[in-house]
């Protein structure tokens, strides 16, 4: 069984820790990009969003409008660093539209 550590410790430190201790920070990455990019880009954007996928530090998303697909292509860099500082950290380099 278990030794119980008699130190407190806040419940942030504790997830924290477990999601270090798992190696679950990428999931994670996943989870939280997909959430951003709903709350940044609004409902307009989203309704033609079916995709948001990140795969290393390259993150997908999938467009069901060409016309959107080109405007949201001349800002893409503004896309990216919205995102980043959002999510807290650099987490994405690179953003491609399809």
């Amino acid at each position: 069984m278990a030794k119980r550590n008699n130190e407190h410790i806040s419940i942030q430190d504790a997830l924290k820790e477990f999601v270090e201790t798992n190696r679950l920070e990428k999931g994670l990455d996943k989870v939280n990009v997909a959430d951003a990019w709903a709350k940044l880009m609004g409902n307009g954007v989203n309704n033609y969003t079916t995709s948001v996928n990140l795969e290393r530090e390259t993150l997908y998303v999938q467009l069901n409008s060409s016309v959107l697909r080109e405007e949201l292509g001349y800002g893409k860099q503004k896309i990216i660093s919205m995102l980043n500082e959002e999510l807290g950290k650099e987490i994405i380099k690179k953003l491609i539209l399809r």
